[in-house]
């Protein structure tokens, strides 16, 4: 598998800052509309999910205190996903799957974790203000089958099949490889983290490598790597909370710093949860929710289903499709705070339907800084080919009937 090179910070400070986000092919072609949205979306920003949030010597200062429990949705966070929903609906409307007046049909699940509760509360209300919206999920702390398929033992997943595929997708200089190509980032990393100490402090110490298997559970790093993306999410999302820079890395990072370090929680993805085997496994339960709320011919289903998860489902579904995007102010393909793939359901005047496939999201920016969107300033939106298909001359744009049949295929584990 080819190498993601570095993002390029340049380019994507500029982006965030300038307010001027590509909408890359988001124009629909002549003669469809959109009648359906799909999403998978990840939850707003929280704080880390354990208090401290890594082993003692990791840094050499006290880890910043939040205001809500450990991995808990944030005001900052519930206020950035009440802007975004504002956006969504403004598209929706111009679009036509909201109506300007009244109520859209629209059904919510989310996982049981409190942020993706939260989240799916604040953005449902906001996106249909007095509306009715049915959002549905388990009790608070419950594990989820359709969220957590491996880890609720609801998927057969072998983890010797596993990690012969992550190893296959790493390429030929594997997981030691991506750590060389990241070492001038990861001492970076460890300057942030220690400052002027050097001595038994920071992440790069030990070499990364695949954590041993454990049988029924999903792949995962050890060593330097997998340090790294955990502070480098951390990093993340205390700038996206809007916390002075004096406080964001012990004021040793900068926003250039944040971008590039989001590089190592973009490469834990592609190399743990985009390999199609770990990948299908990890859709079981959101797949066949996808594909079928898509395909629902009935006229009384939901115009808008969103699935409120996490970084790792949505980065699964991208590895089962081939999807890419780059948010500013993150690394490709790295699942941002907010973000969602979206599938648009498509309609030809002679009623024949389509698929494509969106990624929409704040910018680190637009989050850290809780803009507020009009025509002027929007979020990112960018349209992502899907593999294999081609309709109407478009590259990427699905039919239905090829949709069902790739998803189909891809949650089996065919090569389709």
């Amino acid at each position: 598998m080819r190498s993601i090179p570095l993002l390029s910070v340049a380019v994507a400070i500029g982006l965030a800052s300038s307010g001027t986000v590509a909408r890359g092919q988001s124009r629909i072609s002549a003669g469809l509309r959109v009648d359906r949205v799909v999403m998978l979306m990840r939850h707003g920003v929280r704080p880390p999910t354990k208090s401290p949030p890594m082993p003692t010597g990791t840094a050499a200062n006290a880890w910043p205190e939040w205001p809500v429990k450990p991995g808990y949705l944030t005001q900052h966070g519930a206020d950035a996903l009440r802007r975004l929903a504002a956006a969504d609906r403004a598209d929706f409307v111009t679009t036509g799957v909201m109506p300007r007046q009244g109520c859209a049909r629209i059904r919510m699940v989310a996982d049981s974790d409190q942020r993706t509760i939260a989240t799916a509360d604040v953005w449902g209300a906001a996106v249909a203000p007095g509306c009715p919206v049915d959002i549905t999920h388990r009790p608070q702390d419950v594990g989820d089958p359709i969220f957590s398929p491996i880890d609720e033992k609801a998927v057969a997943f072998d983890a010797a099949a596993a990690r012969a595929a992550v190893i296959a997708d790493a390429g030929p200089g594997g997981v030691a490889g991506e750590e060389h190509r990241l070492r001038p980032v990861l001492a970076r990393l460890d300057r942030i983290l220690c400052g002027s100490v050097r001595k038994a402090c920071g992440v790069a110490g030990e070499p990364s490598a695949l954590a041993p298997i454990k049988p029924g559970s999903r792949p995962k790093l050890s060593g330097a790597l997998d340090r790294a993306s955990t502070v480098a999410q951390i990093l993340l999302l205390e700038y996206a909370d809007g916390k002075p820079m004096a406080e964001i890395g012990w004021g040793r990072a900068t926003a250039a710093d944040i971008a590039q370090a989001s590089e190592f929680h973009a490469v834990e993805f592609r190399l743990l949860a985009r390999p199609r085997y770990v990948a299908a496994a990890n859709m079981a339960g959101i797949g066949p929710l996808v594909r079928d709320a898509l395909g629902d011919a009935s006229v009384d289903a939901p115009t808008i289903t969103v699935l409120s998860g996490h970084d790792t489902n949505v980065a699964s579904l991208a590895g089962l499709l081939d999807l890419h995007w780059r948010v500013p102010g993150l690394a490709v393909d790295d699942p941002s705070p907010g973000g969602a793939i979206m599938f648009e359901r498509l309609i030809d005047p002679a009623g024949q339907r389509y698929v494509r496939a969106v990624y929409r999201s704040q910018t680190l920016d637009q989050i850290r800084g809780l803009t507020t969107f009009g025509s002027a300033i929007k979020p990112y939106r960018t349209v992502m080919p899907i593999a294999t298909c081609s309709a109407r001359g478009i590259r990427g744009l699905c039919t239905m009937a090829a949709f069902k049949a790739l998803m189909t295929a891809r949650l089996v584990g065919k090569q389709q």
